[in-house]
């Protein structure tokens, strides 16, 4: 469920400005409808007050020339710094969390690649803690009732229809956030309304189905396109595929892997006119070699081969999720926008307030009442500082 849409322009402070608050003050503060400098006042892990201009009274922090963004929220991410989230080790996965919170993705879901039923029902049950500790939003099941033709960087020897007790088995322990399934899979649009019923969202990803059945997908209660394009039936001018029906529904949010790699930034324009930064989230769908060397490593069991920061199946060459960070997406939406300041109050739709409205979490805006996750870029728009609940973030190895 999304949370109300801030209105169109800024209002001004709601709250006393007083000595608890602490105010940080830049060149480039981007908040809901304003891209200019001003300040935010937090106090208690919370967005007390903002505005544009200078502040009621003089900065705790006055960065100068930085950019204050809000922390990044991503939807789709399997590791990075050398930890993934699908080997089933809560320790290994704090370590991918504290990796990707440092370069400003304060809010994140986990996702786990297809494997067997007893190595999800492990995987998922290794992560609720840190759910119910709120180091994670939620688990994504990424598969396994995927499309063979479709299946990307999964194991098609463990791609399956989707069966009602495995998936409600997952679903009652209450981690999963999301479920990327095929709706063409025997029971694949039964599955979507069990996810949606669950209070989860059921995404479509990975499918090989046409319009009119991810239409009737959608109807059952679908509500996010997985990285849209990537590992999809094409559109065509016979049979617009899965990526048009995503589209063309205002009830849809749809994930566009922002790395210069996975789609043409030229697509992303029109993706962009179609649904409007409102609807499209960035996401990494980072791996366990982000922000490693090139080398070799392992997504679930596939082999997977780093060259030139690119990631792909050994032996197969399919691209393997990428070695991208929140902070990487972010410079490279605002690097294609017709201009910075345009660019600035996109990124920071598609990083931030799109994936936290999609799922319902008081995050991803500069405004009163939000929680203080705060990031600071350079100018050159480098992570800086991070800010989590209003306390510092310790900084990028």
């Amino acid at each position: 469920m999304r949370p109300s849409s801030p209105a169109s322009g800024h209002r001004p402070a709601r709250h006393r400005v007083g000595g608890d608050v602490v105010i940080l003050a830049a060149d480039t503060v981007v908040l809901p409808g304003s891209c200019g400098p001003g300040w935010v006042g937090l106090a208690g892990g919370r967005i007390v007050a903002t505005g544009i201009g200078r502040p009621p009274r003089p900065a705790d922090r006055d960065l100068g020339a930085a950019v204050v963004v809000p922390g990044f929220v991503d939807l789709h991410v399997h590791g990075g710094g050398g930890a993934a989230y699908t080997t089933g080790d809560p320790e290994e996965a704090a370590r991918a969390v504290a990796f990707h919170r440092a370069r400003g993705t304060t809010t994140t879901l986990a996702s786990l690649v297809t494997a067997t039923p007893e190595v999800l029902r492990r995987a998922v049950a290794a992560l609720a803690g840190l759910v119910q500790e709120g180091e994670i939003a939620g688990v994504h099941l990424e598969g396994p009732w995927l499309a063979e033709g479709r299946c990307g960087a999964h194991d098609p020897a463990l791609l399956r229809d989707p069966d009602p007790a495995e998936l409600d088995a997952l679903l009652g322990t209450g981690a999963v956030r999301m479920v990327t399934l095929a709706p063409e899979r025997e029971g694949g649009l039964d599955a979507v309304r069990r996810v949606a019923g669950s209070g989860a969202l059921a995404a479509v990803g990975h499918t090989d189905a046409g319009y009119a059945l991810v239409r009737e997908a959608i109807e059952a209660g679908a509500r996010v396109g997985t990285h849209l394009f990537n590992a999809m039936a094409p559109l065509h001018h016979r049979e617009p595929g899965p990526a048009a029906a995503l589209l063309g529904d205002p009830r849809v949010t749809v994930e566009l892997v922002t790395d210069g790699l996975h789609v043409h930034p030229a697509l992303w324009e029109l993706v962009l006119a179609s649904a409007g930064p409102s609807r499209v989230a960035a996401v990494s769908d980072a791996m366990v070699a982000a922000g490693m060397p090139d080398g070799r490593y392992r997504l679930g069991e596939l082999d997977v081969r780093v060259a030139g920061g690119v990631a792909r199946l050994a032996g197969r060459g399919s691209i393997a999720g990428s070695t991208a960070t929140g902070d990487a997406l972010f410079r490279q939406i605002v690097e294609h926008a017709p201009d910075r300041a345009s660019g600035l109050v996109r990124a920071v739709a598609m990083t931030a307030s799109t994936p936290a409205a999609t799922l319902g979490l008081d995050v991803g805006v500069l405004e009163p009442g939000r929680r203080a996750d705060v990031v600071v870029l350079s100018p050159g728009l480098e992570v800086r500082e991070v800010y989590r609940r209003g306390v510092p973030v310790a900084p990028p190895a």
